[in-house]
């Protein structure tokens, strides 16, 4: 019985380890990018700076530009952590990231591959496929260095990589979050019809896990499309308390982190961006690392969401939610939707808190 607690927990921990080392390398640059983001779109809100002017575009690019060409920074980390080619990586963000190929596949039309059809998929900012992707490369790379002999291996290694990696990408790897996006959205408008509480609470619940696989991608343009069509959207405002539970957990974890400093400064910074409406830092950088607070931030969000879904919020423009956008939800159950917000922040901080003792960062 030991042992196996003992497996489990060393399964655990170099899941931990590996998610680590992936995204801690770049988790200063997404918070500062995270930071630039909301700071230049404020200023350009308030009038501060013109969203015309070279001030705004310049810093808007640098800051939006980083999460659209994240793929490239994870392929980068992705492969020093599992000791893949580096310029083989970096071929495969680069196919994702095409611009014939993004402006096919992200703009609702498909390819055909060998009879096969490759679907519509989001690779901008996307996680999971570029890293499903360098975790085949290794594999694949394995026989090409055992087998190959080293007079060719140069050029042959890979062609021989992107003849396998790159189809199994576009094919499987890239449409799973589609597919999950589009699963949970079905899900979600029939629990809205049946009760918009229980829906409230679903999308809570889930909308920062879909961040993390992508998925939330199928659900914006469905957004989009309901205030084009209806002059108003039901789903965004339930997710804008799963935002700030985000914010309210890697609060928490920061307040534990009393003897890594390290930690507890990445984690406060990610609280702040998540606050700002950005819960990539939080996300990558804290919370998925450490399982727990993702927990804790997920229920904390379901409770925000069913406040709003009892409020009946709408938003009537499309926005990601957070207190600097709140104008866009302006309208019946405007006060319920900033309360669910401030909520769910307190109780993804004290559902943290609660588990301090079972927190790995917590026993350092």
């Amino acid at each position: 019985m030991e042992q196996k607690k003992q497996k489990k927990n060393g399964i655990y921990q170099t899941v931990v380890d590996q998610i680590t080392g992936i995204f801690f390398p770049v988790i200063n640059i997404i918070t500062a990018a995270s930071m630039i983001k909301s700071a230049i779109v404020l200023l350009g809100t308030f009038g501060v700076v013109s969203t015309q002017s070279g001030v705004y575009q310049i810093f808007y690019a640098v800051s939006d530009g980083f999460f659209f060409f994240l793929p490239f920074f994870l392929a980068i980390t992705a492969s020093k952590q599992w000791n893949t080619d580096l310029y083989i990586s970096l071929l495969i963000p680069v196919a994702m990231l095409y611009p014939d190929i993004t402006a096919i596949l992200e703009n609702g039309k498909t390819l055909s591959f060998l009879g096969l059809t490759v679907p519509s998929t989001v690779y901008h900012s996307s996680v999971i496929p570029v890293l499903m992707a360098i975790g085949l490369l290794h594999f694949v790379e394995k026989p090409c260095d055992k087998y190959i002999g080293e007079a060719v291996r140069g050029f042959l290694k890979p062609i021989i990589c992107c003849l396998i990696v790159l189809p199994v990408t576009f094919l499987l790897f890239g449409p799973m979050g589609t597919w999950i996006g589009d699963i949970l959205t079905k899900i979600f408008f029939a629990l809205y019809d049946w009760n918009s509480v229980v829906a409230g609470a679903f999308m809570g619940f889930f909308m920062q896990p879909m961040v993390v696989v992508g998925a939330h991608w199928s659900v914006v343009p469905v957004s989009i499309s309901n205030v084009a069509n209806y002059g108003y959207d039901v789903i965004m405002p339930l997710v804008g308390g799963a935002v700030y539970a985000q914010a309210g957990a890697a609060l928490a974890v920061g307040i534990l982190c009393k003897h890594n400093k390290e930690k507890r400064q990445v984690a406060f910074q990610a609280s702040l961006t998540a606050a700002l409406g950005v819960t990539e830092p939080a996300l990558f950088g804290v919370n998925v690392p450490m399982v727990r607070p993702m927990i804790a931030a997920c229920l904390a969000g379901a409770v925000g969401g069913a406040m709003v879904g009892a409020a009946g919020t709408h938003c009537t423009s499309f926005a990601f939610p957070s207190y600097l956008t709140c104008v866009a939800y302006v309208g019946p159950g405007f006060v319920t939707f900033l309360l669910s917000m401030a909520v769910s922040f307190v109780l993804g901080f004290i559902f943290t808190m609660v588990q301090k003792k079972y927190l790995f960062v917590a026993q350092k």
